[in-house]
């Protein structure tokens, strides 16, 4: 349900002189309690992002703005595709459940809606004028790999086997634990995890149990939220330095990602200088 709650936007409809004004973008306003309820909708609790968000807000004007003097446009299909792939993600296809959510968030579907397309241009207008203009070259690679090698280290691996019993199974722990004297976990219905990133698979309780094992040992019943784990660590490989080679792709993500981010803070800074700003 994260990416429901990541796409459901609050939309003020306090009049600006009660309200207060946190910004002018050229002939838009962005109130306080815009800057709020965005906070909400990011699932910001701590008012010293306030400044912080309100920035990110009078960019996202700025954007639109650009989009506009462009006559960038998006298809309502493209946009209703989005829909589609939202609903089917985060409630199982049914559009009415995404429907009763933005009632809870008081929010209407055109609100929301208008909100996504809105993110899908900020995006177009984003790849169109950044990330489709960045790359990074050999050199650019090696001398980054050469200047923070301790950056790029393969990741802390293990092989477990689980056995989860439901909260109605609890009482079978004694049963499966004398079991296990003479039965595999995976005879018992345990599952093997091959080869994963702890943090990737699971919660932050069982990932510090996981990394207490020594290899080769079952751990005691852990319990979470009624349910009940068992866990058998099977195998386990230590993070280590990779080579130039072995760590190509990692390195030139991070190239084009610096560099994405110079070009997009320097297009923001011109959007910033064309357009009136006043942050009260």
């Amino acid at each position: 349900m994260a990416l429901a709650c990541s796409v459901l936007l609050a939309v003020p409809s306090v009049a600006e002189e009660v309200d207060g004004v946190a910004a002018k973008v050229g002939a838009e306003t962005i109130l306080r309690s815009d800057v709020y309820d965005e906070m909400r909708r990011m699932g910001e609790r701590d008012d010293s992002r306030y400044a912080e968000v309100r920035n990110e807000m009078i960019d996202r004007k700025l954007i639109l703005k650009a989009a506009a003097d462009a006559k960038m446009t998006m298809q309502e299909w493209v946009v209703e595709n989005r829909v589609r792939e939202i609903i089917g993600k985060a409630f199982g296809g049914d559009r009415s459940k995404l429907i009763e959510t933005l009632s809870r968030q008081k929010t209407s579907y055109p609100e929301w809606h208008a909100r996504m397309k809105e993110d899908m241009i900020v995006g177009a207008m984003r790849w169109n004028v950044i990330d489709k203009n960045v790359s990074a070259s050999p050199s650019d690679v090696r001398r980054e790999f050469e200047a923070h090698p301790e950056r790029y280290k393969s990741a802390h691996r293990v092989t477990v086997s689980v056995i989860l019993l439901k909260p109605e199974e609890a009482a079978r722990r004694e049963e499966i634990s004398a079991a296990l004297k003479v039965k595999d976990f995976e005879e018992l219905g345990g599952k093997k995890y091959e080869n994963v990133r702890p943090e990737e698979q699971f919660k932050p309780e069982i990932c510090r149990e996981i990394a207490a094992m020594p290899k080769g040992t079952i751990s005691r019943w852990i319990e979470l939220e009624g349910w009940s784990f068992l866990i058998r660590k099977d195998a386990e490989s230590e993070s280590r330095s990779l080579s130039l080679e072995e760590a190509y792709d990692d390195v030139e993500a991070a190239v084009k990602a610096a560099e994405a981010d110079r070009l997009y803070k320097a297009w923001i800074e011109r959007l910033r200088a064309e357009t009136y700003i006043r942050v009260f």
